[in-house]
């Protein structure tokens, strides 16, 4: 009489795969356009004046290349823990990928936290209590949405991306609506080509702009969840930029034709002086916006930190205990726990102001790394498997070169 051992393995809880392409666009934009924009129009105009939407698309551009290169990857490896599992097929190091996994967690985490600290003050307009508990009572409920089920959470950014897409769409339609001045006026924004001082601003302006496409990337920490990622993830990233790109070039054009670009470059409020001289309703209703737009800021990177933590533990590089996932909503709870905790922490006891400034600067560290994996896993000369987005060989050169000089201007500047 054989006896079966009670010790079987138990088999690795896996993330369900639920999220439609919609799902996953509505996360990109939620993730990419954020309160940024409503700062930065105000700086490109005082650089490049009625050059400035030529900034934002060339940023876009150079984003794109990068794109194309997590577009491939992450067809190749639909993963949680995306960046630190690319680095690893291209450069079999442990401690390499661990560290590159980490890093994307901390930069994700110093985000999280600012934008909290930033919801502060929009909130404060409406409930004028303490901001330390107004960033615990932000960060907490944004946590309790970060553990439901992907769907769900996903689906409740997916709401709030669209009334924070809704204000930059109502400022365009109001800005159209205003007379001839935003088509007669086009030809201002190409400078000549002799202009070398317009074309250097724009350069300039460029680095600043990119920072406004940061974001997008996260969405190859969401593969493993998507439904058909090799069709979902490469559609969702291009879609994401491009109607970012769109959104960023016609409010910044139409904000330089509204209002002289001294005067944006002046305000501390630069959207809302927009917004208030175009529509002539009260800077209330922007707070209001910018509060939704904050608030969704925290969701989205909770939910990606939990799943690089989560890929990471799966990888074996993080204890097992936090890949275990809730039998209700099939999420990593644990993990979101410590996200929640650690964006807690450091919004309400670390000055960040200097330590956020470095964020872009550590993802574009991070682009380069992930372009240079994808250059070292082509030289190989190994099929890709049916079905996987395929870049041409040029474009992740182009893109850690890109990366690179961004890396360089901003050190210099």
């Amino acid at each position: 009489m054989s006896v079966q051992s009670a010790a079987t393995p138990e088999a690795p809880q896996r993330l369900v795969r639920a999220l439609t392409l919609t799902h996953a666009v509505l996360y990109g934009l939620g993730v990419t356009i954020g309160a940024g924009i409503y700062v930065l129009v105000g700086l490109a105009a005082g650089r490049s004046g009625m050059h400035a939407p030529l900034a934002f698309i060339a940023a876009a551009i150079v984003m794109g290349l990068s794109a194309a290169s997590f577009a491939e990857l992450g067809t190749r490896m639909p993963v949680s823990a995306s960046e630190a599992a690319y680095v690893h097929a291209a450069f079999p190091l442990d401690w390499l990928s661990l560290g590159v996994g980490l890093l994307v967690v901390a930069t994700a985490m110093v985000s999280a936290a600012t934008i909290s600290v930033g919801s502060a003050g929009y909130v404060a307009v409406f409930l004028p209590i303490p901001a330390p508990w107004i960033i615990t009572g932000t960060v907490l409920a944004m946590g309790a949405v970060a553990c439901l089920a992907t769907v769900q959470s996903v689906t409740f950014a997916g709401v709030m991306t669209l009334v924070e897409v809704g204000g930059l769409v109502l400022i365009i339609v109001a800005g159209l609506g205003q007379g001839s001045d935003v088509v007669t006026r086009l030809p201002e924004m190409w400078p000549s080509a002799g202009d070398t001082a317009a074309w250097i601003g724009i350069g300039g302006t460029a680095l600043t702009a990119v920072f406004a496409f940061i974001g997008f990337e996260h969405l190859v920490n969401v593969a493993e969840e998507m439904k058909e990622p090799n069709r979902t993830l490469p559609r969702a990233l291009f879609l994401t930029l491009g109607m970012t790109a769109l959104l960023y070039g016609l409010v910044v054009w139409i904000a330089v034709t509204a209002v002289p670009p001294q005067e944006l470059a002046r305000s501390p409020a630069p959207l809302a002086l927009v917004f208030e001289r175009l529509t002539g309703l009260p800077l209330i209703t922007v707070s209001a916006i910018a509060i939704v737009a904050t608030l969704n800021g925290v969701i989205v990177h909770m939910i990606m930190i939990a799943r690089v933590i989560y890929g990471l533990a799966d990888r074996g590089s993080l204890p097992k205990a936090l890949t275990r996932l809730n039998p209700m909503t099939r999420t990593p709870l644990l993990a979101t726990a410590i996200a929640v905790g650690a964006i807690l922490v450091l919004a309400l006891a670390v000055p960040l102001a200097g330590v956020a400034d470095l964020t872009a600067g550590l993802t574009l560290t991070i682009f380069a790394i992930v372009n240079l994996a994808l250059m070292r896993i082509k030289s190989r000369n190994e099929a890709a498997a049916p079905g996987t987005f395929v870049c041409p060989r040029w474009v992740p050169f182009a893109a850690l070169v890109s990366c690179i000089l961004l890396l360089l201007v901003d050190l210099l500047a």
